[in-house]
């Protein structure tokens, strides 16, 4: 497992791009960090990714934004959660996981968890899973776009944070 700690009053940008786990410590108040994560899994590939936030003072701050697109027969899986200590109020914390599928046979698994132990906080966590909506591939094939350009284009968009 990938540590990162994160100082009092310090900021912190983290992009994950490989598989794996991944511990992000908020240990100082004040401290805050944005965590982006952009995964893609074919063929047969099968990626995990877990992600725990665990803020360990108060006043600190943390935004998670992990998207993935799955291809082919393969199976990708973002694990996210947020612990929140006793005692570490006025902290903020949100998660936000994204899958897009792109054949029938690609599977995905999104597992968002909060565990707050105090009062005080914002906190909240999303997730979805889907596949391109038909009705976008047509309007981009009507513009003179080949489905599979057309297809790339919007992985590209949502892939971008």
């Amino acid at each position: 497992m990938k540590t990162f700690k994160i100082l009092k009053d310090q900021h912190q940008e983290i992009k994950l791009t490989k598989p794996g786990q991944y511990l992000i410590e908020l240990v100082g108040s004040g401290s805050s960090v944005e965590i982006t994560g952009v995964f893609r899994s074919q063929k047969t590939e099968q990626k995990k990714i877990e992600v725990i936030i665990h803020h360990q003072a108060a006043h600190t701050q943390a935004n998670t934004i992990l998207k993935g697109v799955a291809s082919d027969q393969s199976f990708l899986q973002l694990k996210g959660k947020i612990i929140i200590n006793e005692k570490c109020g006025d902290t903020q914390s949100f998660l936000t996981e994204r899958v897009l599928l792109l054949s029938e046979q690609a599977k995905a698994e999104t597992v968002p968890d909060l565990e707050i132990k105090t009062d005080d906080v914002k906190c909240s966590h999303a997730a979805s899973i889907s596949s391109i909506p038909e009705e976008h591939l047509f309007y981009l094939q009507s513009r003179g776009i080949k489905k599979k350009t057309a297809e790339e284009m919007i992985v590209e968009g949502f892939l971008t944070i």
